[in-house]
């Protein structure tokens, strides 16, 4: 039995992370008292006597925790920006490709992908891999999700009685192209430029849709839209948590996408729409499931050896 500590279990994806752990006999939760869970050395105690901690902290604080191991058997599990384009950390997407996947399993340091980036990634790392999207292609994504993603002060403000009457609109933001999953969404791609980033935050606790636009011009070989379809269904046949959605599927919804469809859900859904000369790729899913904490518990599964869908809903 590994023994489990959750550094930040009473952030959103720290509480998400516990919740899946209800009623599993394969690990221990090492559990800090609630008085002593900012007290550092108290922290560094609790670390160094895990297997496993997941770090579920403001990016800083992922930082000072991860300079707090000293147990050279202690492995981290990093959900924060912090670690994600550092080097000697595993990128926890397992579905990538096998390297990835061995990384997860053999490393002492993964870093969870960011929502927004996991379904950026999910699209233009496998069209680069298959040979489709030219890393010098001007990559544009616009995307919007559930407001949990922005964490409790957030969630906070959306969920109180008198709340500003904006918050009933879904808002842009990151207005001025820095947000900070752009950073890992160039570098695990390869991309040569930086992609433009449009996210949104609307009014509803969870859930997510990421789109890329294409023009095929631009493409190689200029595909169609059955074309790329294909592509992907064949790149995640064998993976359980990615589900390519049939070819004209947003039929049955009307031609519409909607955001929060995925809510509770841990697995990826993806549709290529569009015509020939221009289309789009969208990744649905849960920005606290496989964008978060789902991803996180898949990373520990991997660790363990067990099925990589304990503990989750796929």
């Amino acid at each position: 039995m590994k023994k489990v500590f959750i550094d930040g279990s009473e952030g959103t994806t720290g509480l998400r992370i516990f919740e899946r752990f209800e009623g599993r006999d394969d690990i221990e939760l090492l559990k800090i008292p609630s008085e002593l869970r900012k007290d550092p050395e108290e922290i560094k105690k609790y670390i160094n006597a895990s297997d496993i901690t997941f770090l579920c902290l403001p990016d800083a604080a992922a930082r000072e925790a991860a300079a707090m191991v000293e147990n050279d058997n202690t492995i981290l599990i990093d959900t924060s920006t912090a670690h994600r384009t550092e080097e000697g950390w595993a990128y926890g997407y397992p579905e990538l490709s096998s390297e990835h996947r061995k990384a997860i399993q053999t490393g002492k340091r993964i870093a969870v992908p960011g929502c927004y980036a996991t379904g950026f990634i999910t699209i233009a790392y496998s069209m680069i891999k298959k040979g489709v999207l030219p890393k010098d292609y001007p990559v544009s994504a616009f995307a919007m999700s559930g407001y949990s993603g922005a964490g409790k002060k957030t969630i906070a403000v959306y969920e109180a009685q008198n709340r500003d009457k904006e918050l009933d609109s879904p808002r842009e933001y990151a207005l001025t192209q820095n947000h900070k999953h752009l950073k890992e969404m160039q570098k695990i791609t390869g991309l040569d430029k930086m992609p433009l980033f449009s996210p949104i935050i609307c009014d509803y606790y969870s859930g997510m849709i990421v789109t890329l636009p294409f023009y095929t011009e631009l493409l190689n070989n200029r595909p169609t839209p059955e074309k790329v379809h294909a592509l992907f269904a064949e790149y995640f046949e064998k993976e359980p948590f990615i589900k390519v959605m049939p070819f004209g599927k947003e039929a049955d919804y009307n031609g519409f996408l909607a955001g929060n469809t995925c809510s509770g859900w841990d697995g990826i859904e993806l549709y290529v729409t569009g015509n020939e000369d221009r289309l789009l790729v969208s990744t649905r899913f849960d920005n606290l499931g496989k964008g978060a904490s789902g991803a996180a518990v898949q990373c520990l599964n991997i660790i363990l050896g067990c099925d990589e869908g304990k503990g989750l809903v796929l």
